[in-house]
């Protein structure tokens, strides 16, 4: 009896001396109390070539760390808050809040890692697997501070466009991303022995393809860099471009969007955008009131010489008119129905409803001058004369 518990003891101690895999001592301790206990004797039997006690082992730690995962990030998590709040800034506080997948994801390759271990599965598949699983958390590591430092492209992207920040800003980190998922894409890859240089080539036909279908769309991407650069529009702004006139709503990274007066919404392409003449009203500080009125001709040179002088001096003390833009108030011609004056001149400010206001005034203003004058204002007319004749009928 004592031969054969010591048989067992010897199989034990080689089954556990083939695990050089680095694993936690305690794990180690816990095979071999399992092994050395009185039901050591089932436990060391083995089932598809691994000890019962692995087998048991290996799917509680796979599991363990699994479903256990969310607490660990959890915990993890806890332990590091403090130190980031003893600082100012709060980027430290959005990388920690960014890693909480990779961090999860760490747990769940120790797991297989373990599990893997346990089964004495050391084959260059297993291999490949697990360091895949790896680089794949290092670069879900990169993207996720890349997401975490948004903020600062956004605070950068300010610099050139206040409104364009954030649609620069993601498009910057997009394509930062991209670079960063190719680049890992293809360190996984080299894992598994695939060649990358062969592999482009061979999709380079249809690579060609794709660059020509995604013409247009790079070309609306360049149009919203140019947009950036030239800080021709912003949001909330009154424009006209290529016979298209409304407010602007919205600058995306392929279009743009107009709310036009009648409130139906019109998309534009970026590309369109860059290459059209760009009227932008909301830029001008000023906004033209041009208008031709007439006054009948009973109105004698007087009565018109008072009216000009009276309506230029009432537009050179009105408060909502421009007194550093141009300014003409003249007796122009000599219409078919009325005495032609033109009234040129510009309110001081390009809000609409402000305008409209500074124009009824003015209009208003100019009804009492011509009042006042004696004058009346002209509308077309057309004067008959019937001659009389002498002979009488017979």
């Amino acid at each position: 009896m004592n031969e054969n518990n010591d048989t067992n003891v010897t199989q034990t101690e080689k089954i556990i001396d083939t695990l050089d895999l680095e694993l936690e001592d305690h794990t180690q301790e816990f095979l071999a109390q399992l092994y050395n206990s009185e039901y050591g004797s089932y436990l060391a039997e083995t089932y598809f070539g691994v000890p019962l006690a692995n087998l048991i082992t290996a799917f509680l730690a796979l599991f363990f760390f699994l479903f256990l995962r969310k607490m660990f990030t959890k915990l993890t998590i806890k332990i590091l808050q403090p130190l980031t709040r003893r600082t100012e800034t709060f980027y430290d506080d959005r990388v920690l809040y960014a890693l909480k997948g990779p961090i999860s994801f760490l747990f769940v390759i120790i797991g297989f890692n373990l599990f893997f271990a346990l089964l004495f599965l050391e084959t260059e598949l297993v291999t490949k697997i697990t360091s895949s699983m790896v680089m794949f958390n290092i670069f879900w590591v990169i993207l996720a501070l890349t997401h975490a430092f948004r903020d600062a492209a956004y605070h950068f992207m300010s610099k050139f466009n206040p409104e364009l920040a954030h649609e620069m800003g993601n498009f910057m980190l997009t394509i930062l991303r991209g670079i960063i998922m190719v680049v890992g894409l293809g360190s996984i890859l080299q894992i598994w022995g695939i060649n990358i240089a062969g592999l482009v080539a061979g999709l380079g036909i249809g690579g060609l393809a794709f660059a020509l279908a995604a013409k247009d769309t790079a070309a609306n991407l360049f149009g919203s860099i140019a947009l950036l650069l030239d800080k021709s529009i912003r949001i909330g702004e009154w424009i006209r471009i290529d016979g298209v006139e409304g407010t602007v709503e919205d600058i995306g990274m392929r279009t743009t969007k107009i709310r036009a007066f009648n409130k139906s919404l019109i998309t534009l392409p970026n590309q369109m955008i860059a290459n059209n003449p760009i009227e932008n009203f909301s830029r001008r500080k000023t906004r033209r009131i041009k208008m031709k009125i007439g006054v009948t001709y009973h109105t004698t040179s007087e009565q018109m010489t008072n009216i000009l002088l009276e309506i230029k001096t009432m537009l050179q003390n009105h408060e909502g008119i421009s007194q550093k833009s141009t300014m003409l108030v003249n007796f122009t011609s000599f219409d078919d129905s009325s005495l032609g004056i033109l009234i040129y001149t510009f309110s001081n400010t390009a809000v609409w409803a402000k305008y409209m206001e500074i124009k009824e005034d003015v209009n208003l203003k100019i009804m009492k001058i011509v009042e006042d004058n004696k004058a009346e204002f002209a509308f077309p007319s057309q004067s008959l004369y019937i001659e009389k004749s002498d002979i009488i009928p017979k």
